[in-house]
């Protein structure tokens, strides 16, 4: 028990120092991101849409509202023309194309939309933008200025979480990616490590789209935001970060509801960078300091377990200040024990749910229904 209580000491001293890198990461991403004043290319904007989500016109709206010069459309498409998604978007419509229906060409639903929506455009830049994606009018310009750099292929852009409502469940899986995922995911790109290409946002060349064979190679692929990165980086051109933080609106009803999405979240990381899941093990240092304690009381874990909560604490508060929130350090034991449960979940295989069906992933990120 002694051995143990000094490796969870260890583990839980090192996420201290961790998560305290990793919060000024972010704030240093957040920074950039207000300070950012790209002028971008016109471009095409792809939202695939699926059920009335939380705040949906809010984002459609704030998405045509883009301080964009240099022009831009919005194509909305819905695989079924009943989704009460479709009654949502009309109203957009003109200045926005709202497409209906069209065949499923694979497991990914999603991916059967943008394929159906490059389709029906003919603009030089294609910008993939989820339906619960929160963007402020310089959004646009941010994520496809960079486009006009020599050797880059795709542009992509962290986000941080923003709750759709009131309730705990929506508030804790919000905080899961402003204290866990945003901080960790930044710090990697800040060290070069992430190669990141996160599927909130990405924007690519129509022509770089037709080199890596179109939507249509990710039909079924579950990770198609990661596979988009490491295709584009096979043709030798690069995938960088935009300065720029769109707020992803998160809902959830109860713990079942979170539990499943953020376990499919944890799975799919661990199928894709199996190494990078298990250095995760760094990030929640306050479950490695209460093992430690558990494990053998006395002055060293004690010792750890002030440090590792004074530091988990301190880093929650420097993300929450850099966003420009109040302080939510209530929330932070929750949150964390959620996290460090999932993760340790995320370590088996299993399958994973994905709007409303099961499917079992295979090594190289394919979904076959279960």
């Amino acid at each position: 028990m002694i051995f143990l209580s000094w490796l969870f000491a260890l583990l839980a001293g090192l996420g201290a120092v961790q998560v305290l890198l990793a919060a000024r990461a972010a704030a240093r991403l957040a920074s950039a991101a207000a300070a950012s004043d790209a002028l971008g290319l016109p471009a095409a904007i792809l939202k695939p849409l699926h059920g009335a989500t939380p705040q949906l016109a809010e984002n459609l709206a704030a998405t045509l509202a883009q301080d964009h010069a240099a022009g831009f459309e919005m194509l909305m498409a819905v695989a079924d023309p009943a989704d009460p998604a479709a009654a949502l978007a009309a109203p957009f419509c003109p200045p926005g194309r709202l497409l209906r229906g069209g065949a499923v060409l694979g497991a990914n639903r999603k991916v059967s939309q943008l394929v159906h929506m490059a389709a029906a455009s003919d603009a030089p830049v294609l910008v993939l933008a989820d339906a619960d994606m929160a963007v402020g009018p310089g959004w646009l310009n941010a994520v496809t200025a960079p486009l006009a750099e020599p050797g880059v292929g795709l542009v992509t852009c962290l986000y941080r979480g923003v709750a759709a409502d009131e309730g705990v469940w929506s508030q804790l899986t919000a905080l899961s990616v402003d204290w866990h995922f945003l901080p960790n995911a930044a710090l990697g790109e800040a060290l070069g490590q992430a190669r990141g290409c996160y599927g909130a946002t990405l924007a690519l060349r129509a022509q770089t789209l037709a080199a890596i064979g179109g939507f249509e190679t990710f039909l079924d692929v579950l990770a198609d935001d990661h596979a988009m990165g490491q295709a584009v980086r096979r043709l030798g051109l690069r995938v960088v970060l935009a300065p720029v933080l769109p707020g992803h609106v998160m809902a959830e009803a109860g713990l079942a509801g979170l539990w499943t999405h953020e376990l499919r979240w944890a799975r799919t990381l661990r199928l894709l960078n199996p190494v990078g899941y298990g250095g995760m093990a760094l990030t929640h240092p306050i479950a490695w300091a209460a093992l430690a304690v558990l494990a053998a009381p006395g002055a060293l874990s004690l010792g750890v377990a002030g440090l590792a909560l004074a530091a988990r604490f301190a880093a929650c508060a420097w993300v929450d200040r850099a966003l420009g929130l109040a302080p939510r350090l209530a929330w932070v034991l929750p949150r964390d024990g959620l996290s460090f449960a999932i993760w340790l979940a995320g370590l088996w295989p299993g399958r994973v749910r994905w709007g409303g069906e099961r499917f079992q992933i295979s090594r190289d990120g394919r979904m076959r229904r279960d």
